[in-house]
This record gives structure tokens, sequence and C-alpha cells, in this order.
């Protein structure tokens, strides 16, 4: 802050107030600033917001003004070291912020119990306003309303970034001539208008396995109309929302399958990202517990390998999603008979190489292209005349239905164009999504929590 005696008398005089004109608070050692060293009712907000933290960041905003009453500090500044030192003082020039956080930071640590640093996933954001001196930097927008353009998420054009770029163009006497200088004194302080709390994210990972053909992935709604009551997205998430008290939730997963097919095996990796959460404990108990609680709440999924995760570790199963392979298990029907040539053909054929026009199925949600796609391996067998149950290992993002029934010529080639037959398909499993994350947890596995997942729809 600005030290009295440099000023003159005039200044002097002024920031010998209870409230100092340059920053509108009572931080400057002048009066009272032990309310600031013991920020009592910051911290009690805080500890009311009812979240978990071990640290704190605190964001400080202070009104627009300010930075007008700064200016004009910096300028007397200026003129009274201008004989001796003109540029030396503005090394030891203090900043609002700082200023703040040299007064503020050790009381509110000590009252919270945790240390405040420079970054913590637990922030609080205090709002400073100053309806005293509100209209004093108005004068700038007249001068350089350039700087002062409307936005849709600002209340106000006088925004503190707006005001710092027209105080840059402003020259001395013009700001002399148009704001006084030094600033008038005040008879309020700055109030904190608004005290808010927010937590990070938190990252939760783990496999699912879907046992249910009539279970969409995420909540399947059509021209505003919701067609089945759950899906695998509410299943999974709604559990770890309530169990971290956050306000909401993000899935993503490693591919999806269609509603009607299943996804067995070791399961398809998948990430939840709990928004804002109030609870952040994250031991292995807790996340343990979340986990029986949502196998044990529906036999159509199961989750396995559940645990708290960095962001940056969701790029592994965003790699995989197209680099990886997967397996499949298709029961297959055929118009024609089928003979023992026609496995024999089908397991002999290695690295099929396939262009995949957008299928029409999913044509209304992705863009119109011809990808091409490998199917690795196939392990045919006969079940009876007409139909086929195959082993497909194939690269990621192969579209098995329409490999199978050649979805009216957009599959090049197709399971119909090498058996030279109509073929469809009765049934899909996603048997095994070779992506090595989210690392394996020693717990009950999906399938033992759900011993009732092969009685699901068989048949279908």
């Amino acid at each position: 802050m600005v030290l009295p005696g440099v000023l003159g008398p005039g200044a002097a005089a002024l920031l010998a107030s209870s409230v100092c004109c340059r920053c509108t608070m009572r931080l400057c050692g002048l009066a009272n600033a032990e309310s600031y060293r013991r920020p009592v009712p910051l911290g009690n907000k805080v500890k009311k917001s009812g979240f978990e933290f071990g640290s704190v960041v605190v964001s400080v905003s202070f009104p627009a003004q300010l930075a007008v009453r700064e200016h004009a500090a910096c300028l007397i500044l200026e003129e009274a070291c201008r004989a001796e030192d003109p540029h030396s003082w503005k090394s030891d020039l203090v900043s609002l912020k700082e200023a703040y956080k040299w007064v503020v930071y050790e009381g509110l640590s000590e009252c919270l119990g945790v240390p405040v640093e420079g970054k913590s996933p637990f922030e609080v954001n205090v709002n400073f306003t100053h309806e005293e001196t509100k209209e004093e930097c108005h004068f700038l927008a007249s001068l350089f309303p350039g700087c002062f353009k409307p936005a849709k998420n600002k209340q106000s054009l006088f925004t503190r970034m707006a005001v710092s770029k027209a105080l840059a163009r402003i020259g001395e006497d013009q700001f002399r001539s148009n704001s006084s200088c030094p600033p008038k004194p005040m008879s309020m302080p700055c109030r904190a208008q608004k005290i808010s709390c927010s937590h990070g994210p938190i990252y939760v990972a783990g496999r699912y396995n879907k046992f249910s053909r009539s279970l969409p992935q995420t909540p399947w709604i059509i021209d505003g109309e919701r067609r089945m009551d759950s899906s695998v997205e509410e299943l999974i998430s709604e559990p770890l929302m309530q169990g971290f008290a956050a306000e909401g939730f993000n899935f993503s997963s490693s591919g999806r399958e269609d509603v009607d097919v299943r996804t067995l095996g070791q399961g398809r990796p998948f990430a939840v990202e709990l928004l804002n959460p109030r609870r952040t404990a994250t031991g292995s108990e807790m996340v343990h517990k979340l986990q029986l609680q949502i196998n044990g709440a529906s036999n159509k999924i199961g989750v396995r390998d559940l645990q708290v995760v960095t962001r940056d570790s969701l790029l592994f199963m965003k790699q995989g999603e197209e680099e990886k392979t997967k397996l499949y298990s298709a029961l297959v029907w055929s118009e024609r008979e089928l003979q023992l040539k026609d496995v024999e053909l089908l397991n002999s054929t290695k690295e099929l190489q396939l262009d995949q026009k957008t299928p029409l199925r999913v044509l209304h949600r992705r863009p119109l292209a011809v990808r091409p796609r490998v199917v690795h391996t196939i392990h045919a067998d006969l079940v009876d005349a007409h139909q086929l149950r195959l082993q497909l290992r194939t690269q990621a993002g192969t579209y098995i239905k329409e490999f199978v029934h050649g979805d009216f010529g957009r599959t090049q080639p197709n399971l119909g164009s090498l058996l030279n037959t109509c073929a469809d398909i009765l049934e899909l499993d996603v048997e095994s999504v070779d992506v090595n994350w989210p690392p394996p947890v020693n717990d009950t596995p999906a399938t033992e929590a759900n011993p009732q997942q092969n009685c699901l729809d068989e048949g279908v």
C-alpha cells in the first residue's frame, strides 16, 4: 500500500482517514486492520458451505473503479519521487490483491485449520463492491468507447480489464482533468457482496458390464420423449454423485454399445467426472462401498475396478477408443443353407480390410464418411443349417451389425457378400475391450455381484 509520508501533506491527510482512499478498504495499518487479520465471518461462511477440503485457494474480485484510484495514487507517487528517483518507487508498490493476501490469508488459515495456497482444488471466491465510488470510472467510457464493449455474460461494461485498458491509454493531464487526483475520501469501506465456494471435479473410473439387451448406454430420448426408464450412465453415475455429494456429472467411456448389445468379459472402461463435489474423501474403502452399492441396485449392469483417477489419465481411455481391438460374439442368420466349406472360408479369413460408409442408423449423429476398418480374425461355428456363431476380433470402431448384413451395400465386403447369401444379425455381445485402463483393483468382480446376468433377455 502507499505510505502517507511519501505523498506530501495533502495526500497524507486523505490517507489518514479510517478508509484508505486508494483501496477503499482498511488494509493500510491506519485503522481497524484487526478485522482483516482475523477474518472470522469469511472463515465461518466457508465452514458452513459443507465442503470437505485440505487446503484452499482464495480468489478475490475488487471493484473496477479501484483501478482509477490506484492510477491516481501512482501519479501522486511519481510526482513526489520525480526529483529523487522517478522509477525506483514502482518496484516497491504493492498491488491491492497482494496486500489483501498478506493481511487476510494467515488469519483465514488459522480459522479454517488448513493452508491457504496458490493452487488448490477447493476455491473460495470473494467479490467486493463499493457503491460509494461505482461511478468514478464512468468518464473513461466517453474518452475511450472502444474499450467498453457489451458482452452477453457481463452485467456491466465497466469490468476491471476494460478500465485497465482505458487507463493504459490516458495521459496524465487528461486524467487529472477528468478525475480527482488525489481521490476523494470515503465514509465506508468496500464490502464483500458475495462469498462462494467451489471444488474442482473428482474423476472416478472403472469397467462396466451390461447384462441387459434393453438398456441404452445413455438416456434414450427421441423427439423430446424418453423411450426407456434408465441407462448405464445413470445406474453408475447417480450413486457416485450422491456418494460424493456432487452437483452433477459427465459420463464417458471407451466406445459404446447399442441398446440390444451386452458387454461381457472384463467390461468396458468408463469414467465419471463429478462436478463440484462436497464430499471429497476418496479412500479405497469408500469407493469400494459405492461399487457394492451400484452392483446391488440393479442386475442389468455391474462395475469393477472402481477407483479415483486423475484427469490426465483419461487420455488412456480415449486413445483406446480408436487404436485398440475388440472381441465380439455374434449369432448370425443366413438365408441359404450353410455348409462346412462356409465355416472353413470364414475361419481362414485374416486381416480383412473393410470400407464402411457411415451406417444409416447413426447418420443423424455422425458425419457422412467412408471409414477403413479391419477384421483381424473370424472364428465360426455352425449352430444349424441357417445359423452361425461368430467370434470376431476387429479394429475398434468397426460396425459389426453392418459387417454382417452389409447395410444396403454401404459396408464392403460384408458377411453376406463373402458367403453369397443374405445375412442378418440376431444377437451381439462385446466380449472384450482391449484397453489396459484403469488398472485392476482387488475387489469383487461385477459378475459375482450380479449372478442373474445370464438369465437376462436370453434369446432376444
